[in-house]
């Protein structure tokens, strides 16, 4: 399939681009190491693990809204203008929030690999009470 945009220099050309038949279902992801930049840069983390999860171990500063209340809380937990990257424990979960975020206008990631990548690239966990967590 051909996607025929109009180039800018003449109006009257077209030019022709390949597009995979899936590539509007492609949601933008970071790997570990490029969401801990994008961190130090101001992006906020937001991590839509269970409670359960959440409590067991999470990114320090990160902020929780379970994967099923993204529709109706995440926006007004969220930092306006700022890019936010969603995690979960493998990167599934995050991929749906992403999706609902981007719908809803902000600037979303989903994290490659989740909480289990954060760690492994040496993300801090902390769990319930700022002890050291565990990713469950």
């Amino acid at each position: 399939m051909y996607v025929a945009p109009r180039t800018r220099g003449n109006p009257g050309c077209l030019q022709f681009l390949p597009v995979g038949l899936f590539d509007r279902f492609k949601l933008p992801a970071v790997k570990a190491d490029e969401a801990m930049e994008m961190l130090r840069s101001g992006a906020t983390l937001l991590d839509v693990r269970e409670k359960s999860e959440w409590n067991a171990g999470h990114a320090p500063g990160a902020v929780h809204v379970p994967v099923k209340n993204v529709p109706s809380q995440a926006v007004k937990r969220l930092p306006k203008g700022r890019p936010v990257i969603v995690t979960c424990r493998t990167g599934s979960r995050s991929r749906g929030a992403t999706r609902i975020l981007r719908e809803k206008g902000i600037e979303a990631f989903s994290l490659s690999g989740g909480m289990n990548a954060w760690e492994s690239a040496g993300g801090r966990v902390v769990g319930k009470g700022n002890r050291p967590g565990v990713i469950a």
